[in-house]
């Protein structure tokens, strides 16, 4: 809104009524009584006056009286309204002024009589009514300033308190005379005294200090930083007493409190219990060294020791042992039973591991369900094999947890210095390694460091830069096994099996290459070119109507946790036109135990976009049969190890008859992996099984081969194995990655 004021300094008044008379006797009686020009202006109705007071704001409003027209407060609400701080006179004629002095109380200002301006003279009335208005809102700003800069001190004064009392030193303060005017909460603790008690006393009286070598009272420190007007540090040895007599050594510094023209107004003192920061220090020390779970030296300080062990041994010619340990089991603990279950098995497997050591030697977490034990001194090599033989039998016994028990195996790796490495780094690595070995060998058992493991290391190294090199090159390819009808001896599907034609090398099966490529993570772009290759491949077997009905590709847990592998495999069925029930994917029950959470979802899409699912090697796995429920498995392969020994083995035999049972019960399809004699192909039919695939039917062939072979197959009129196929290509007939 525009200012009431002109360029000139003159006042700006409205005049509202149906006689523009009125405003030009005001301007004239205005310009002969004031120094500067009056600026009034006229609006015939009230509808024109609302309009101009949204534009602009005047020092006053006069308004003719007729236009109350009888509805005198009503109307006087609006201008009111339009014009809160505006104050309004009436014009009314000499008929009309008792009337418009009735009118004051609505609201009116004042009232001017028209013909009668000169007997009291405009321009003192109106510029008292715009003093008095002015002064009004001069009060009311006051106020408000006031009320606003009241709210602030307020604000800063909670906000003050909340500070000092968040902080962990004491701070007391005094005023000039040495009596105490502010404790926060931290003094309170600390002087025993609370600040309504405190409050008004001499400062001497609440902080109680005195020297802890002579027990004299010291000098009182605030008096001192008032007198000197300068910040002091409390003299050494300073013992606060508390109201209750309990001591405490502190330390911390006094200054003088400085009022608004700069005069020493009190004092201030911050301070803090030494014992407690020395306890806290020690603490933060501690934490920065042990495991927060187990209380365990941690990977930091285990690294120190060794490093000091490893100079003592040294120096004095002694060996010691470093052993790797890493639980089997323990994330199906974590998966099964929470992480709160799994932290107090760590916590009682972090007990039995001390116990089973000397005081002498270090065990350490590094992490997770990690552990390395430092063996301080060893009198023979043997000695580590001893201690991981006892670690093993200690953890093996049951954990009571709560009300159940729980069972936990471990695998250890063992290195030993100075034989195995004669540093730290070195001796880690190669007790990880170690321990890599005794995982592979089964679990739940050690391993001592051979120099061929080293060699082992360097080995899949390099095989892992060759790896990517044949991706690059294109050197694998896809070998294929067919999956025959146990009945009739017709081929249903086949198997797709990756090689690795190495150029120097020659044929090399998956056993060699792929755990190093799901150990380097090579894995999924090597199963993302197997799966684009068997659905490719596919596509041109059913332009040629050979009727092979379906295609298995093995799949890791590795692939199927990767980022996008649900929209590459749609589009691969996509481009191939690939229909549902052709593709099937090949998974192992440590998939659908281990990876439950991570591929569940997953696993039931692949369902709906039509991708059938099999069981690899199953009956190798676990016990726990709730995912042939939770899941769409639609075929249980039965591992070659059971086939192998069914004709000698009553054992196998009767395993197998039960997962055909189980099978039918589930309605699953039961798919015998191996088969390579006819007494096994003759037990497997007695017992039922539907299908199955080995050297007795094919090896795996190349694509072109496998073509031959059906053609040949279709000539057939026997349901026995075509005879010369056993010798044809390499292989044994496992999955694309295992076998």
């Amino acid at each position: 809104m525009d200012s009431p004021r002109d360029a000139s300094g003159g006042r700006a008044f409205l005049c509202v009524g149906p006689d523009q008379a009125d405003s030009e006797g005001v301007r004239r009686y205005l310009s002969q009584e004031e120094n500067a020009p009056p600026q009034v202006e006229w609006e015939k109705t009230l509808d024109s006056a609302l309009t101009s007071l949204k534009k602009k704001s005047f020092d006053a409003i006069l308004l003719d009286f007729p236009l109350l027209d009888g509805r005198g407060p009503d109307t006087l609400e609006v201008v009111q309204a339009a014009a809160p701080d505006t104050p309004i006179v009436l014009i009314a004629s000499p008929e009309d002024e008792q009337a418009a002095k009735a009118a004051l109380k609505w609201g009116v200002a004042d009232y001017l009589v028209r013909g009668l301006l000169e007997v009291r003279p405009l321009s003192r009335t109106l510029n008292d009514l715009v003093r008095r208005k002015s002064l009004e809102r001069d009060v009311a700003a006051e106020q408000a300033r006031a009320n606003a800069s009241e709210r602030t001190l307020f604000a800063e004064k909670e906000r003050a308190e909340v500070t000092l009392n968040s902080i962990g030193d004491a701070v007391l303060c005094t005023d000039n005379a040495g009596r105490v005017t502010y404790l926060n909460l931290v003094a309170e603790r600390m002087t025993g005294w609370s600040r309504e008690e405190a409050i008004g006393r001499p400062a001497v009286e609440i902080f109680h200090i005195i020297d802890s070598k002579t027990r004299e009272p010291a000098r009182d420190p605030l008096q001192l930083a008032v007198s000197r007007d300068m910040p002091m540090g409390l003299m050494a040895n300073s013992l606060l007493i508390r109201k209750d007599g309990l001591e405490s050594v502190i330390e911390d510094s006094v200054a003088p409190i400085h009022d608004h023209d700069g005069k020493v107004a009190g004092a201030v003192v911050v301070f803090h219990d030494v014992d407690e920061a020395r306890a806290m220090a020690l603490k933060m020390s501690h934490l920065a060294q042990y495991d927060f779970l187990t209380d365990l030296p941690n990977r930091a300080l285990f690294n120190d020791r060794l490093d000091q062990a490893i100079a003592g041994a040294r120096r004095h010619q002694r060996q010691l042992g470093v052993l790797f340990l890493d639980c089997d089991n323990f994330k199906e603990i974590n998966d099964n039973l929470g992480h709160a279950v799994g932290d107090l098995v760590l916590q009682s497997i972090a007990k039995r591991l001390v116990s089973a050591v000397r005081s002498s030697d270090t065990v350490s977490r590094q992490g997770g369900d990690e552990f390395v034990i430092l063996l301080s001194e060893l009198e023979k090599t043997e000695d580590a094999a001893i201690c991981a033989r006892k670690i093993i039998a200690a953890l093996t016994k049951p954990h009571r947890i709560g009300q159940q028990d729980l069972h936990v195996n471990a695998s250890i790796g063992s290195a030993i210095f100075p034989d195995d490495g004669r540093n730290a780094e070195i001796l880690l690595k190669c007790a990880d390694m170690a321990l890599y070995e005794a995982k592979q060998s089964g679990r739940n058992t050690y391993r001592t460091f051979r120099p061929k493991m080293m060699a082992r290391e360097v080995a899949q190294h390099s095989v892992e830069g060759s790896l990517l090199q044949a991706l690059e090159r294109k050197q694998f390819c896809l070998h294929y096994q067919p999956r025959v009808e146990m009945a009739t001896g017709k081929v249903l599907g086949v198997e797709a099996l990756i090689r690795w034609n190495h150029p120097e090398r020659g044929l090399i099966p998956p056993a060699e290459f792929v755990p190093i490529a799901e150990d380097s993570g090579l894995i999924v772009p090597i199963g993302r070119w197997v799966l684009g290759e068997a659905c490719r491949q596919a596509a041109e077997w059913r332009k040629a109507e050979l009727g092979i009905l379906s295609i298995s590709v093995n799949v890791s847990p590795i692939e199927l946790r990767s980022l996008g592998f649900l929209d590459r495999l749609n589009s691969l069925l996509a481009e191939n036109g690939i229909a549902r029930g052709v593709l099937e994917l090949e998974l192992t029950e440590r998939v659908l135990m281990r990876e439950t959470e991570a591929v569940g979802d997953t696993l039931q899409a692949l369902e709906q976009i039509g991708v059938r699912l099999a069981l690899d090697d199953f009956g190798t796995g676990f016990s726990n049969l709730s995912y042939l429920k939770r899941f769409p498995i639609g075929a249980l392969k039965i591992d070659a190890s059971f086939v192998r020994d069914l004709s000698t083995k009553v054992g196998d035999r009767t395993l197998i008859a039960a997962i055909i049972g189980l099978a039918r019960i589930l309605g699953r399809t039961v798919v015998a992996e191996g088969i390579e004699t006819e007494a096994q192909l003759g037990i497997l039919r007695e017992l039922g099984c539907e299908e199955g695939q080995g050297f007795l039917f094919c090896r795996p062939l190349p694509a072109d081969d496998l073509v031959s072979y059906l053609k040949m197959a279709g000539r057939k009129t026997s349901k026995a194995p075509l005879e010369g196929q056993r010798l044809r290509s390499g292989g044994n007939g496992r999955s694309a990655m295992a076998g």
